[in-house]
């Protein structure tokens, strides 16, 4: 398998040792992409935006943004999201911001809460998609 690593600067850099994304041929002339979780993270700063779930939940959409098109590919091309939320009170709010974000129709997607994210986020978002060989 020929992986390879996605990496852009307008994203956040990773903070461990992972990738941002890793894009695998299917050799079927399509790839799958699975980004890392993405937090509300500015990636200039490399600290968590303020403001609450709202601008958080607009960053992580934005920081995932930027490693799809790294990648070659948009929203469109989102199978699958899975979402983690510091708290489950938020799920509306977030759920406003994140429809906006998707196309129709939607990707499939998981909704958790968790105890803790990096950083002290309130939401992170992981994505698998599968587009066209570049």
């Amino acid at each position: 398998m020929a992986k390879r690593a996605i990496h852009t600067d307008r994203a956040p850099a990773a903070i461990g040792p992972y990738s941002q994304g890793i894009d695998i041929p299917l050799g079927s002339g399509e790839r799958l992409i699975m980004t890392a979780m993405q937090i509300g993270l500015d990636p200039g700063t490399m600290e968590i935006v303020s403001g609450g779930i709202g601008p958080e939940t607009e960053q992580v959409l934005a920081n995932l943004s930027a490693v799809l098109e790294e990648a070659g590919i948009g929203w469109g091309d989102v199978v699958k999201a899975v979402v983690y939320l510091a708290d489950m009170n938020d799920f509306l709010a977030f759920n406003e911001l994140y429809g906006e974000a998707v196309e129709d129709p939607p990707p499939a997607r998981s909704a958790v809460a968790v105890r803790d994210l990096p950083k002290g986020g309130r939401v992170g978002i992981e994505l698998v998609a599968i587009g066209n060989s570049r």
